[in-house]
C-alpha cells in the first residue's frame, strides 16, 4: 500500500525547529521528498548569525529514517532567496507539489511602545515571507497547468495564529501579519483553484522556542513508564523547544509516553492531511489545531444591516441607528473572537 504523499515533493519553511520541524518529519513520514528551509538564526526575534545547521540536521534526520530531503538555508522574506528555494525543490525532485509556510519571528511590544523596525521586521518575515514563496510556487503550478492544458497537483498550507483571531494586545505586528496571511490564503485559494491548487491556513498552538515563555506555566506531562520498568534519572522531554524525537504523535504514543498537549506533533498530522489527495475539496479554509483538537472556523457573517432613509447617511441618522445597537452589546466585545482561546480536546 503506497503512502499518501509518495512521489510528491514539499517545501517546509522555518523547518529547522519547532512546528516546522514536526511538519517536515510528518510529510516525509507520509512519503514526500522534503526541502527543509530555515534561516537558522538562534533568536526568536530574528537575531543572531544565520546557520545552516538547523535545516541540515532535520534533513539528515529524514534521510536517516529512509526518506528524501535536502536542506536550504535562506531567508524567505528575501524575494530572490525565496525564488532559489522553489527552484531548488524543482531541480532536486523534478517539480514542487506542496508548500508549507511556517517561518516567523516575534518582536512583541504594545502598540504605543513598538518601534518602526519591530513592526517592519515581523511583517516582513511572516507576511512577505508567505507571499514570496507562494508567488514562485504559484507561477510554477500555473506554468505546468498551462503546458499540460489540465489541472496539476498543488497544495499550500499557511500558518496564521490565534493572535489574529483573538486580538493579542501585546502583539500588534504579529496579529496584523497573521491576519494578512489569512487574506493572502483566501485570495490565493480563489486564484489557483482552476489550476488544481488548494490553499488553506492553520492557527496552531504549540510549545516551541517562540512560545516558551507563553506556555512556561503549563507543565509538560511526566513520562509514562511501562509496568515494572524503573525510570532513569534525567531524560527531560525536549518538546518544550519543539525537538521531540520520532516521526510524530504516533511514535510517542507507541513508546508509551504521554504526549504533551502542546507538542508540535499534534499539529503536524493536520498539515499532512491538508497536503494530501484526501483534502482535494478543502480549499480556502481556516482551522485551529492543538492538543488533539481541530476546529473549523466559520467565515465572518453580517450581524446587522442598516439602510438610510435618505439619499445618503447623515451623522444624526447614524447616531440614531448605531448608538442603540452598540449600547446593547456586551462591554468589551469586538470583532476579535477571544472564545477560540477556550477551545480544547473533550
Amino acid at each position: 500500500m503506497s503512502l499518501p504523499l509518495e512521489g510528491r515533493s514539499a517545501i517546509v519553511t522555518g523547518a529547522g525547529r519547532g512546528l516546522g520541524r514536526a511538519e517536515a518529519l510528518e510529510l516525509a513520514r507520509l512519503g514526500a521528498a522534503v526541502v527543509v528551509n530555515d534561516f537558522g538564526q538562534p533568536g526568536r526575534d530574528g537575531s543572531g548569525d544565520a546557520s545552516a545547521a538547523p535545516a541540515e540536521e532535520v534533513a539528515a534526520e529524514i534521510r536517516t529514517a529512509g526518506g528524501r530531503a535536502v536542506a536550504h538555508m535562506g531567508d524567505v522574506a528575501d524575494h530572490q532567496q525565496a525564488r532559489e528555494l522553489v527552484e531548488l525543490a524543482i531541480a532536486e525532485f523534478g517539480q514542487l507539489d506542496i508548500l508549507v509556510n511556517n517561518a516567523g519571528i516575534l518582536r512583541d511590544r504594545m502598540v504605543f511602545s513598538m518601534s518602526e523596525d519591530e513592526w517592519d521586521s515581523v511583517i516582513r518575515v511572516h507576511l512577505k515571507g508567505h507571499f514570496n514563496t507562494t508567488h514562485f510556487a504559484a507561477a510554477h503550478w500555473r506554468a505546468r497547468s498551462k503546458a499540460a492544458d489540465a489541472p496539476v497537483y498543488g497544495r499550500i498550507v499557511n500558518t496564521s495564529s490565534e493572535a489574529f483571531l483573538a486580538g493579542s494586545a501585546g502583539q500588534p505586528n504579529y496579529a496584523a501579519a497573521k491576519g494578512g496571511i489569512v487574506g493572502l490564503t483566501t485570495s490565493t485559494a480563489l486564484a489557483l483553484a482552476k489550476y488544481g491548487v488548494t490553499a488553506n491556513v492553520i492557527c496552531p498552538r504549540a510549545r516551541t522556542r517562540m512560545t516558551a515563555d507563553v506556555f512556561a506555566g503549563i507543565q509538560e506531562p511526566a513520562a509514562r513508564e511501562p509496568e515494572g520498568h524503573e525510570s532513569s534519572e534525567g531524560g527531560e522531554s525536549s518538546a518544550s523547544d519543539g525537538s521531540s524525537a520520532g516521526d510524530g504523535s504516533e511514535g510517542l504514543a507507541s513508546e508509551g509516553r504521554r504526549i504533551d498537549p502542546l507538542a508540535p506533533e499534534h499539529v503536524a498530522p493536520l498539515v499532512g492531511y491538508l497536503a494530501s489527495p484526501a483534502a482535494a475539496h478543502v480549499n480556502g479554509q481556516l482551522l485551529v489545531v492543538h492538543g488533539g483538537m481541530v476546529a473549523v472556523v466559520e467565515r465572518p457573517r453580517v450581524a446587522a444591516k442598516f439602510d438610510t432613509k435618505q439619499d445618503a447617511f447623515t451623522y444624526d441618522e447614524l447616531d440614531a441607528l448605531l448608538s442603540p445597537y452598540y449600547a446593547d452589546r456586551p462591554a468589551g466585545e469586538t470583532f476579535a473572537a477571544a472564545e477560540v482561546l477556550g477551545l480544547k480536546h473533550e
